[in-house]
């Protein structure tokens, strides 16, 4: 391995992280399609088990359609969607005979999410993965982040790669630095409760959106640094205390989206015995009106929920902050700051809806296995389901519910 280093730039959790192999509790080799890229293809068909590699001859096969270095073949999964590669002990076959080289980019690199910005790489861990959402979510401290360096030879999968200072640079990436710096802040600002950071940030990304739109950007600045003020002042808290609970249309709202997921079938079985549980939680029939449904959330919340997560608000602040950090939020797959915002509320807003059913079925039995079950299950479910997300953006648009009022609803209970 090359001797060169290279900047890194991480949370301190992701230092921590190692596969626990057999012992964890899902499994990262079932359910999804495997890119295999063309140097670990070519490394396959020259594979001197000869077992093994007539194996891969007839699982591992050609990307037909727009190939890339990268998507270069795929693996032929098994009926039930595991790898064929993979061993009753959850461990993978190739590497087991062959060694970790042995292994795709993608299998190889897996929970970490890479970026690079400025040069420098920044990698964070995806929550679909039950030991990383553990080491990221349930420490209690703010999540840090710490500047690093790694091997040049590391293998990485850049997802996002941009200079801020690039000629023609759009504004927004222009000041990314800044508005990250702000944006991580105002989540970690623990004298607000969560929901409230929630709903800052949003009045926030409004606000950023019209200056972007009037070709203001170089006031971006100074936005920070009234609203900065706005925070050391509390002047939001009274205009929050007005936002109504609308339990009513929480579900109205989240009835359409679950709805909308649960049409396309749900793959993993994990999420979906959480979805079952919500569902017993608040004692959902169909032919129900959304107002008894609403009261029965409502009741789950203040009994079993609020008691439990009001001390545990760390774990949703850090679900928000390693999200801001490795979608490079306020970025996002829309040039529209606030539609971003819209896609992080979406993520917290069915998260908090399914663990208060779920708070409501287990009542005093609920506990940080729930939470931990929830979360990483909705991640591998749903945050990697990039259709399914653009089909929850087009769904607000369509209802208008995309505005900051809707936002506030979804957020506060």
């Amino acid at each position: 391995m090359s001797g060169k280093m290279r900047k890194l730039l991480v949370p301190q959790y992701v230092r921590q992280f190692r596969c626990i192999g057999t012992n964890c509790e899902d499994t990262c080799c079932i359910g999804w399609q495997v890119a295999i890229d063309k140097d670990t293809f070519k490394r396959y068909r020259a594979c001197t088990d000869k077992e093994l590699r007539h194996q891969m001859e007839a699982k591992v096969t050609r990307q037909r359609t727009e190939p890339s270095n990268e998507n270069y073949a795929k693996i032929k999964l098994n009926e039930d969607g595991s790898c064929p590669f993979l061993a009753t002990d959850k461990l993978c076959i190739i590497q087991y005979k062959l060694g970790e080289g042995y292994l795709s980019h993608v299998c190889s690199t897996y929970p970490r999410l890479t970026n690079k910005v400025n040069g420098i790489v920044e990698k964070s861990l995806t929550m679909s993965c039950p030991e990383a959402l553990r080491l990221a979510l349930l420490n209690p401290e703010l999540m840090e982040f710490d500047e690093t360096e790694e091997n040049t030879a590391a293998c990485n999968m850049i997802g996002r790669e941009f200079t801020t200072d690039a000629p023609n640079t759009i504004p927004v990436v222009r000041y990314f630095w800044q508005l990250r710096i702000f944006c991580i802040s105002l989540l970690q600002n623990r004298s607000y409760r969560v929901w409230q950071r929630l709903t800052i940030l949003g009045l926030f990304c409004r606000s950023l959106d019209q200056l972007l739109g009037d070709a203001k950007a170089h006031e971006i600045p100074g936005l920070i640094d009234t609203y900065l003020d706005y925070l050391n002042n509390d002047s939001f808290r009274c205009e929050m205390k007005n936002i109504p609970n609308a339990v009513t249309i929480q579900m109205k709202l989240m009835k359409e989206l679950a709805d909308t997921r649960l049409f396309q079938g749900i793959a993993s079985k994990r999420f979906y015995e959480c979805f079952g549980e919500f569902l017993a939680g608040i004692e959902y029939i169909a032919e129900d009106s959304k107002e008894n449904i609403g009261q029965r959330y409502a009741a789950a919340y203040v009994q079993y929920y609020q008691p439990f997560m009001d001390e545990r608000e760390y774990v949703l602040e850090n679900y928000l902050v390693n999200y801001v950090f490795k979608s490079l939020f306020p970025l996002g797959q829309s040039k529209h700051v606030f539609d971003n915002y819209t896609m992080l509320v979406v993520h917290y807003a069915l998260i908090k809806l399914f663990l208060i059913g779920m708070a409501g079925f287990h009542k005093e039995n609920f506990g940080i296995e729930h939470v931990v079950k929830l979360i990483q299950s909705f991640s591998r479910e749903i945050e990697h389901n990039y259709p399914f997300l653009k089909l929850i953006l087009d769904l607000f648009r369509e209802n208008g519910y995309n505005t900051m009022p809707y936002m506030a609803i979804l957020i506060k209970n």
